[in-house]
């Protein structure tokens, strides 16, 4: 590993143009410069003042001017939309430790600082499992008070929602639990009376019309203050996680308006869940709280591990499955992810469900608002209806992918895409008109799924559960299989057109200019399918049980088929085939609804949709929009399989002008600062001499930059003609020769490098593992060209015939 005692940042406005860490060398005709896109800027610059401490130190005064007396500001850090350097992270947090554990045998004071800088990351993960936890709780309470407002309002305090008006009124029925003098519908307030066409016109106006205002506060609020709290997050996060840099994307700003438009915009009733947004928002508290600590503050490594487990405590509180959270951020979101960050996670998931817990936000003591529990068995051949629901789960997965990543491409390459707001109200306006006539979309997302996932007994007074109750004297545990009544027919032809909705208006509601999730939209699809195909079941079990598949376990009179758990495995296979997670799917199942002998229908449904899905594509439908969007992420599940050699990657090309190099005693500063102004690299090999191209390190571009400017302003010998060393030793020099700069501690003394022949598989993987940026490439020992990581990225693109320049930051 790249052990580096030395290296020296530069300032960030001492660049003289704008260069990514990717970009080592000049692509002909289209070099990539991210200083300059048209992304939106990054909000908060709070991390531009960060300094680094390191071991390589610049400043000193001789007739040779060392860079290596004090440290310099910038040193160590990034800038935005570059790739860190895992390896020198890593490097420097040991040289950190190294130190405190030497100076820990020195004295009492020392000791004490040793044992709080360990106890420092189980704080951090304490801070941000209470901060998470309550923020979720807060979501989930003015969500759901925000959804009922678009049907009335609470007399007793309009703060109230329809369930908690209700509560504690003397006047509901058990079949009318909803109906209270209390809560008024706004037919009720604006014309006196809530039956008849004019008050169903007038209900249906303020729907609409609320539906409406809180989706245009949701993407107004993003589109003003914090642009980068629009989508899911997910996306980004893998790509942070994997060591790209998105400056803002996870600052103050952007926690705050995405935990105030995920309201707004789940309360409007768009199909979207707070599920992933809930993801990025528990990421945003992890990588603020990181500023209070500075061993995370100065280390971008250490705060991707922080992130991982940051990721964990989002799915906990969005799920309430603290266990299911750690096997995400393990399965799903995290690049690396070493045993201390699963204790870590493991501990600030169980703080945030706990955190959330106490809370309440559902009054059910439940974390989440669909906890159903199934008391029937289920029997083996049952196990055929699951894999179909697996099918489906993968066959909808695909589906959704490959039309929303068309959608959203169209929305980048047209005009539509210059139009958020305005699309945001069309859809919202679309959903809110189709969705009001029909009982089961008119309600949440969320209270759709746990109707679908409840178990009907004798006292439900749903739809769904409207059934002949031909012999009630068994006890309501155990209600057996019952012939349906005409409104459990209507209830189905109802679903079977909120299924249509939902998998249209899903298509082209996720990806736009509001926080939105992806899990629950999923969930409802798979849901709604499954419950269908149940109650089908339960009927064929009741009218037919003299069939082959029912003889022998579905005897008349016995409760054989539970429709509540066909509605729970399709909603997993749905997921499962959207998102292509298998265990932490199951976990995350099981925990929500309480189900443990129900793992292995989950586990098959969950299977089969990925095998399926992946028959289709491969991408899951984060790693297509990480695809589409450019990012410079390395997908680790991804196989190179072709056989390429390192020599047929790296720059330069045959017809290329040879590489630009540094010699290590033969430059003065101008030529080293023509160099600096004539290219856009971002580091320079040093070699011994132009004709021997014998390789000796590496140089960063801003390091160089700052290390000159340094000595020139701390020195006066250093003039233009003043010669730079990277060697150890100096050829001794007249007396009326300029001062030296000595710049040997800036050089990486061990940088990667790979000979020609190198198989690109490995190449591939060294990268992958090591989290490089570049990796020099070398024959018999003398320097041939360079690596970086968008070169392999380009190649990859190449290789699977898409278009080479897509991968940038778009």
């Amino acid at each position: 590993t790249m052990d580096n005692q030395g290296y020296c940042g530069e300032s960030f406005n001492s660049l003289q143009s704008g260069t990514s860490d990717e970009d080592m060398v000049e692509i002909a005709g289209a070099t990539l410069d991210f200083s300059v896109t048209d992304d939106v800027p990054p909000l908060d610059r709070e991390y531009a003042g960060e300094k680094s401490n390191n071991q390589g130190n610049c400043g000193a005064v001789n007739s040779t001017y060392d860079a290596m007396a004090e440290p310099v500001p910038g040193v160590g850090t990034y800038e935005d939309f570059n790739t860190i350097d895992w390896v020198r992270e890593k490097s420097k947090d040991r040289d950190r430790h190294r130190e405190i554990a030497s100076k820990s045998k020195e004295s009492t004071w020392a000791l004490i600082q040793s044992v709080s800088d360990a106890f420092s990351g189980w704080l951090l993960m304490l801070l941000i499992g209470l901060m998470a936890g309550a923020l979720a709780g807060g979501i989930d309470i003015s969500a759901h008070w925000m959804t009922d407002l678009k049907d009335g309002v609470c007399l007793n305090g309009f703060w109230f929602n329809h369930e908690h008006c209700c509560w504690t009124s003397n006047e509901t029925t058990f079949m009318e639990r909803d109906k209270c003098p209390q809560w008024k519908s706004w037919a009720e307030l604006i014309i006196g009376h809530s039956e008849g066409a004019f008050a169903y016109i007038t209900n249906y106006l303020m729907y609409v019309s609320w539906a409406l205002l809180f989706a245009f506060l949701a993407v107004s609020l993003v589109r003003a203050f914090a642009p980068y709290a629009c989508g899911s997050g997910i996306s980004e996060i893998k790509t942070i996680l994997s060591g790209f840099i998105i400056r803002g994307y996870l600052g103050k700003w952007t926690l705050i308006i995405k935990t105030i438009t995920l309201v707004l915009a789940v309360s409007s009733g768009l199909s979207l869940g707070k599920e992933g947004p809930l993801v990025h928002v528990a990421c945003c508290c992890g990588n603020i709280l990181c500023h209070l600590f500075t061993k995370y503050r100065k280390n971008e490594a250490k705060r991707r591990e922080v992130l991982s487990a940051a990721a964990a405590v989002g799915v906990s509180v969005a799920f309430g499955a603290p266990i299911g959270g750690v096997l995400f951020s393990l399965e799903e979101v995290s690049y690396y992810f070493p045993l201390k960050t699963l204790w870590r996670s493991f501990f600030a998931a169980l703080v945030a469900a706990f955190t959330l817990r106490s809370i309440n936000p559902f009054g059910n003591s439940k974390l989440v608002l669909f906890y159903v529990e199934f008391h029937s068995p289920w029997h083996l051949l049952e196990l055929i209806p699951f894999i179909l629901l697996g099918i489906f789960g993968g066959l909808w997965g695909a589906f959704f992918i490959r039309t929303n990543i068309a959608w959203c491409r169209r929305r980048k390459t047209t005009k539509l895409g210059h139009y958020p707001v305005l699309e945001v109200l069309v859809v919202t306006a679309v959903t809110a008109i189709l969705a009001f006539p029909n009982d089961y979309t008119r309600i949440s997302t969320s209270e759709l799924i746990s109707e679908l996932f409840n178990d009907c007994g004798l006292l439900d007074s749903s739809k769904l559960c409207d059934y002949i109750n031909l012999n009630s004297s068994k006890s309501s545990n155990e209600l057996p299989d019952r012939p349906a009544n005409s409104n459990v027919y209507t209830a189905m032809w109802q679903l079977a057109l909120a299924l249509i909705f939902k998998v249209l208006i899903t298509i082209v509601t996720f990806g736009m200019k509001v926080p939105s999730g992806l899990f629950i939209p999923s969930m409802a699809v798979g849901a709604i399918t499954g419950r269908l195909l149940g109650v089908g079941m339960e009927q064929l079990a009741y009218y037919h049980h003299d069939w082959v598949i029912f003889k022998g376990w579905c005897t008349p009179g016995a409760d054989c088929i539970t429709p509540g758990l066909y509605a729970m495995v399709g909603a997993a296979a749905c997921l499962g085939g959207v998102t292509r997670m298998t265990v932490s799917l199951v976990v995350i199942m099981f925990e929500l609804t309480g189900g443990l002998e129900y793992i292995v229908p989950l586990m098959a449904a969950a299977m089969t949709s990925k095998w399926v899905a992946d028959a289709i594509g491969r991408e899951g439908i984060y790693e297509a929009h990480i695809r589409l969007n450019g990012y410079p992420f390395l997908e680790a599940k991804e196989e190179f399989g072709h056989k390429t050699l390192a020599m047929d990657v790296m720059r330069p090309r045959r017809s290329d002008p040879p590489l630009t190099v540094l010699t290590q005693d033969h430059m003065t500063v101008e030529d080293v600062e023509t160099l600096i102004s004539e290219t856009t690299y971002s580091g320079f090999p040093v070699v011994v001499s132009h004709e021997s191209q014998r390789l000796v390190g590496f140089v960063l571009r801003r390091d160089l930059v700052i290390s000159i400017e340094n000595a020139r302003k701390r020195q006066d010998g250093i003039v233009s003609t003043s010669h730079i060393y990277f060697t150890e030793y100096m050829p001794p020099q007249p007396s009326t020769s300029p001062a030296q700069l000595k710049l040997r501690s800036i050089m990486d003394l061990s940088p990667f490098t790979v000979t020609d022949h190198t198989p690109m598989e490995i190449v591939v993987d060294i990268f992958r593992k090591l989290g490089l940026r570049q990796c020099l490439v070398t024959h018999n020992g003398r320097l041939l060209g360079i690596i970086t990581k968008k070169d392999i990225l380009k190649h990859m693109a190449q290789m699977a015939n898409r278009d080479p320049d897509s991968i940038l930051f778009n």
